[in-house]
């Protein structure tokens, strides 16, 4: 495609999302995909859910307009559209954490079919690390494991769709480092479809993206990160992601250490993320969607980085990053228990 070309596509996704946002909003309504206010939700307001479907509309136009498609973009399309009409009936009907997490793994599995998968790495010290046999259930497993990174940060107006875009445009300028201009060009479509989004999501918002949304969003991130990452097939080019999404991956790891320790479903919700957090800190939402959206894209910066060093000095920059991270993350949290422990004993 030519330079013209290429952004006249790029510009359709976009404006697209920014168009079909009201229409899905009003037929949220009508299938009563609603989000109601509880005790573990922020909101205070019936919120209609659904917009993941404009972002997929948006993003499924750039996929069109770019065609001829190879069998990772087929793969892609049909992947997608499995996890979006997953998310249709679950931001309607409310389908089980087991149901979806079948799904996800049904709608990967579609994708490592037409192509996308991880076959080795390059040994940071020496040779090559063949997956052989585990090639598939290791591209799998990521697959499903971002889609639900991203799924459950999705608790504050405009965090998920913000995160997605940093993410997607720092999987662009890697991918477009490592020659792969074609994973790069649908990393910056996912990007724009997502900040489309968030001309209603952004709080207040209008509308929620709802899983149809999340799912959606992880699950590009994570097919496009193999697709534009793994060419080179560098173990560091392939944990560039983990750097970019690292918060939400550790986030998600302490929420399952802590739902397993107090005897709850691993997929249940609850009020313990590192967003509602901030918010205990006394930080007004829109102010802690800002502060995550700095330490995205601080977490982007240090994944470029990453993917312009050796192999082994990436490694401990990684260790690092994600070691201060955890920190961070542990600080946060010690910070806002001792903040609301010490509110409840003002109040007795």
């Amino acid at each position: 495609m030519s330079l013209t070309t290429t952004i006249v596509i790029l510009v359709a996704g976009f404006v697209v999302v920014l168009l079909l946002t009201p229409t899905v909003r009003r037929l949220a309504v009508y299938l009563g995909a609603v989000d109601m206010p509880a005790a573990r939700k922020v909101h205070r307001q019936p919120i209609p859910r659904l917009g993941g479907l404009a972002i997929y509309g948006g993003f499924l136009l750039v996929l069109l307009l770019s065609r001829p498609w190879a069998p990772p973009v087929t793969g892609l399309t049909l992947g997608s559209t499995l996890i979006v009409l997953v998310g249709i009936w679950d931001d309607c009907r409310e389908l089980s954490a087991k149901v979806k997490l079948a799904a996800q793994v049904a709608a990967a599995v579609v994708v490592v079919v037409f192509g996308i998968r991880v076959d080795f790495f390059t040994n940071p010290f020496d040779g090559l690390i063949f997956l052989g046999a585990l090639a598939a259930p290791v591209t799998v497993i990521w697959i499903v494991g971002i889609t639900n990174a991203l799924n459950l940060i999705d608790g504050l107006d405009g965090l998920a769709g913000g995160t997605a875009a940093i993410a997607a445009v720092t999987v662009a300028v890697v991918a477009w480092m490592e020659g792969q201009p074609t994973a790069a060009f649908y990393a910056l479509a996912l990007s724009l479809c997502a900040l489309g989004f968030l001309r209603y999501n952004f709080f207040p918002a209008k509308i929620f993206m709802g899983d149809t949304g999340s799912m959606f969003l992880g699950f590009n991130l994570a097919i496009l990160a193999i697709m534009g990452l793994t060419k080179t097939a560098t173990i560091i080019s392939f944990l560039v992601p983990v750097v970019i999404l690292g918060w939400p991956i550790i986030d998600t790891f302490w929420a399952i250490l802590r739902r397993y320790r107090n005897h709850q479903p691993i997929m249940a919700p609850d009020k313990q993320h590192l967003h509602h957090q901030l918010l205990n800190l006394g930080l007004s939402q829109r102010q802690a969607v800002l502060v995550v959206y700095i330490l995205d894209g601080c977490l982007g910066a240090c994944a470029i980085l990453l993917n312009l060093l050796p192999p082994a000095q990436g490694i401990l920059l990684l260790v690092v990053i994600l070691a201060m991270v955890a920190v961070g993350c542990y600080l946060v949290r010690a910070a806002s228990h001792h903040r609301v422990s010490s509110e409840l004993t003002r109040q007795m």
